[in-house]
């Protein structure tokens, strides 16, 4: 398997919030990331010796973008972040427009990216990792944001789909899905504390701690947070998670 340091790793979704973060956090370990993102992202300055990033602007969720990024360069890594803020309303008040835009967005740019993956192919060795949600495991869902828990949900499978037919073809990639918990303080995860603390009757501080700040339904304690999608062989999976 490839290190980040000998590869191009392409971070999508890498002008904000977590992407960002992980685009960032490579680079400064060695790594050469290429940050796909649809507006241009602003990064600090690489200490000496620190990888570099370039900026790829695009949007990712459009058929045409996956294909020429994977072929012009060849990363070892892909790591798909990007995803639509969530409409935080009960579902009498959302359209379908506000409901399904992370089916539109998150869905849509998980199953382009890890398809062109495949059709590529990616070199043996290779890795792709998706961040979904924690919320996808949750048994009732996340009621205030719409189709988000089953669009990250359908992220989940689509990965394993993915790992299916890569271990079918023989091509030595590994597909994983993230499923983070909540975190309060991000661009979607605000909106939701406070969303979640109206509907409770409770104040914005008081959502934010209870349930280690986490607004969504809980889910089971033996639930996983990270799952790593079927692989061939317990120490290949270890490795990619």
């Amino acid at each position: 398997m490839h290190t980040f340091s000998d590869t191009n790793t392409i971070v999508v979704g890498a002008s904000r919030g977590l992407g960002h973060g992980i685009a960032t956090a490579l680079a400064d370990t060695g790594a050469s990331v290429v940050a796909v993102s649809r507006t241009t992202p602003e990064f600090p300055a690489r200490a000496d010796g620190a990888g570099r990033i370039q900026s790829a602007i695009a949007d990712a969720g459009e058929p045409t973008v996956a294909a020429p990024l994977i072929d012009r360069y060849q990363p070892g890594t892909v790591i798909l972040v990007a995803g639509a803020k969530p409409h935080m309303r009960p579902l009498q008040q959302q359209t379908w427009e506000t409901f399904s835009v992370n089916w539109q967005t998150d869905v849509r740019i998980t199953f382009h990216w890890l398809r062109e993956a495949l059709l590529t192919p990616l070199r043996p060795g290779s890795r792709v990792v998706v961040f979904s949600s924690g919320a996808a495991l949750n048994a009732g869902g996340s009621p205030l944001s719409g189709g988000y828990a089953g669009a990250k949900a359908t992220q989940r499978f689509i990965t394993g789909y993915a790992q299916d037919e890569a271990n079918r073809a023989g091509l030595d990639i590994s597909f994983t899905t993230v499923m983070p918990q909540f975190a309060p303080l991000t661009g979607v995860g605000r909106p939701a504390v406070q969303a979640y603390a109206a509907r409770a009757g409770r104040s914005v501080r008081s959502a934010a701690l209870r349930d280690r700040a986490r607004p969504f339904p809980a889910s089971s304690p033996s639930s996983p947070r990270c799952d790593a999608s079927r692989q061939r062989g317990r120490s290949r999976s270890s490795e990619s998670t």
